[in-house]
């Protein structure tokens, strides 16, 4: 049987051109209207996710 693809996770991540895994900032859901224009756009841009081979394998095996 074929590993199949975690779609939960695969709809939250975005994998670039080089490999990395890009997630959400965290803490950015609500409550950012008093925060600082720069800091708020500095919420959409997204982190480096940081998985173990094991976990990528498991959740994202067709990349």
């Amino acid at each position: 049987m074929a590993t199949k693809t975690n779609k939960s996770y695969a709809k939250r991540l975005k994998l670039t051109k080089t490999g990395k895994i890009i997630g959400r900032t965290p803490g950015f859901n609500h409550f950012n209207a008093k925060q600082s224009r720069t800091k708020q756009l500095a919420g959409k841009k997204g982190q480096e996710f940081t998985m173990s081979p094991k976990d990528i394998a498991q959740f994202i095996p067709h990349r």
